[in-house]
């Protein structure tokens, strides 16, 4: 049951990854969890914002819990086309200008085209002993175009995506682009299978969220929306790697973190610190002492305040396109929520103040 819960859920994230939706243009991944969603809740449905919402009602009085994990991705915008035929272009989001170097990409114009990254070649650089970086502004891609033909397809304000299949690694890792934060999107997913076989008291509304990369934007306006009873925020955060000396690190395979700090109402932190007990699934806890970074931060403080927590999957290589997570700590994240969702009582006002 495990294995096929496993394979499901990395199907849903690659077909996930694979496809485009930088922040602001969310369509396309919007409708595969809309697709994904319907069958599992009782409605879906889409604001002016684009963020998805899939409820799925409860049994009893009917209290309001709100799941929130964004489906944008980081990306490109053109901001120039070269009269050589090179097309120039800036971030859209917190892109790692360090990796783009040679990356594959997809120019959404008048047709999507692909195109590489390049830049001056090592042999004619004046100073070939520099180490450092090629800079985002020394870049451009090539498509293969000429400028006319260039210039009939593609335009100024275009959006870029990197181009990147998934990748499996030894045993249930797996790497790809945009798993920040659309793992999250599929622990929504996990939660929402499990809940079908699980008694729970409280509606459930799993929202997919738009533009977090870009200012957590779509959080603002579906916690405003939907005013909550209470609230779970789910993303990623950063795994241990050779690299990491001195910061704040988890492991992959140990568990989701579950986060405690200022943005954090402490009664949520504690169940699930109880469930994750009660039902012997593994759990990382992480220390926040501010601005959490995520979802979490914008619905926190909505209308008159929402009793918010956050759960993270460990994800190595963040803003790259060799995002790398551990499935099981997806599939353990899902099976959290929603014993988590289940266990709430009836009254939750131990909930709704400090």
């Amino acid at each position: 049951m495990i294995n096929a819960q496993i394979q499901s859920a990395r199907e849903f994230l690659s077909l996930l990854s694979r496809s485009s939706g930088v922040s602001g243009y969310e369509s396309s991944i919007a409708s595969l969890v809309s697709e994904r969603f319907t069958p599992l809740t009782d409605e879906v449905r889409c604001d002016a914002f684009g963020n998805i919402y899939a409820l799925k009602k409860g049994n009893g009085k009917r209290s309001k819990i709100m799941l929130a994990a964004h489906m944008d991705e980081i990306g490109l915008i053109v901001t120039k086309i070269d009269p050589r035929g090179f097309v120039r272009f800036t971030s859209i989001g917190g892109v790692d200008q360090r990796t783009l170097l040679s990356q594959e990409v997809l120019v959404h114009g008048r047709q999507t085209i692909p195109g590489i990254i390049g830049s001056l070649p090592p042999h004619l650089i004046q100073n070939p002993d520099s180490d450092q970086a090629v800079k985002m502004e020394e870049m451009a891609i090539d498509v293969g175009f000429s400028a006319s033909k260039l210039n009939e397809v593609i335009q100024v304000g275009d959006i870029i995506t990197l181009r990147r299949e998934t990748y499996s690694l030894l045993h249930n890792v797996m790497a790809g682009k945009s798993l920040d934060d659309r793992a999250g999107v599929v622990v929504m997913m996990v939660c929402l299978e499990e809940l079908s076989h699980l008694q729970h008291t409280h509606d459930v509304i799993a929202v997919a969220t738009t533009q977090e990369e870009v200012g957590v934007r779509g959080a603002l306006t579906s916690a405003y929306t939907l005013n909550p009873d209470l609230a779970v925020a789910i993303d990623v955060t950063h795994a241990s790697t050779p690299d990491t000396k001195g910061q704040v690190t988890f492991d992959l395979g140990k568990g989701p973190t579950v986060a405690l700090g200022p943005n954090i109402h402490p009664a949520i932190y504690r169940h699930f610190s109880e469930t994750a007990q009660e039902h012997r699934l593994p759990i990382q806890i992480e220390p926040i002492p501010g601005h959490s970074g995520t979802d979490a931060w914008a619905i926190q403080v909505t209308q008159a305040g929402i009793p918010t927590g956050l759960i993270s999957i460990p994800l190595r290589y963040m803003h790259t396109s060799v995002e790398t997570l551990d499935m099981q700590d997806v599939l353990n994240s899902g099976k959290l929520l929603a014993h988590f969702i289940s266990s709430l009582p009836d009254d939750l006002e131990g909930f709704l103040c400090y």
